[in-house]
């Protein structure tokens, strides 16, 4: 059975949940959220996901939310990318840490950067932010000095969410060239078979 990911391009999370399909080669296509004009806070959405949040993955008799909890049923269901047994807590550590600490930061900046008209971006919570996403990018880069991949030897789920947002092209303050152990990383994950951009995967939402 195909399974159904709600979704929309410029979601950084629901990036990660399509990324994860697409690289463990599951049956699955996206389901268009039209955000920008209320999608997750519909009747009809609210009832699928209270959260009104996107990725909300469906298979079958299963309704998921949180690109977290999404790539871990991924896993627990094909067996592939959650690492080493005993990198499974890691694996989640990263998981969690993204989520609070760069996800958080990039996905926020993006958005008042690129879709808010110029005059109603708060200029001085925009550099807070970014100020907030350069420490966790500074975490990530020295984790990575020396690495191939965050956890273990090989690509893992830590890795498809901590690049969530990094290879979105609209500005919002990381710059690859300055992060080179990220940048290096980036490009292990992009030459990695399956992969591709977010527009690429997902319809955009955004038509200003």
């Amino acid at each position: 059975m195909t399974m159904k990911l709600h979704c929309f391009g410029e979601s950084g999370h629901s990036y990660k949940a399509a990324l994860t399909l697409q690289m463990m080669r599951q049956d699955w296509e996206p389901v268009f959220i039209d955000f920008f004009n209320g999608g997750v806070r519909s009747d009809d959405y609210r009832k699928l996901n209270v959260m009104g949040e996107a990725p909300l993955l469906i298979d079958g008799d299963k309704t998921l939310s949180q690109s977290g909890v999404i790539q871990q049923y991924l896993v627990d269901k094909t067996g592939l990318m959650g690492g080493a047994r005993e990198d499974k807590y890691e694996v989640l550590r990263w998981i969690l840490w993204d989520n609070h600490k760069l996800s958080s930061q990039a996905g926020v900046a993006r958005f008042l950067l690129n879709f808010l008209p110029e005059e109603k971006r708060p200029a001085e919570a925009i550099g807070f932010i970014q100020g907030r996403l350069m420490g966790a990018l500074k975490v990530l880069n020295e984790h990575l000095d020396g690495r191939d991949w965050l956890v273990g030897d090989g690509i893992s789920i830590a890795d498809l969410t901590c690049c969530g947002y990094l290879f979105y092209d609209e500005p919002f303050g990381f710059v690859r060239a300055d992060w080179p152990n990220i940048d290096a990383w980036l490009t292990r994950i992009s030459d990695q078979p399956g992969w591709k951009h977010p527009y690429d995967l997902m319809q955009r939402a955004y038509q200003g």
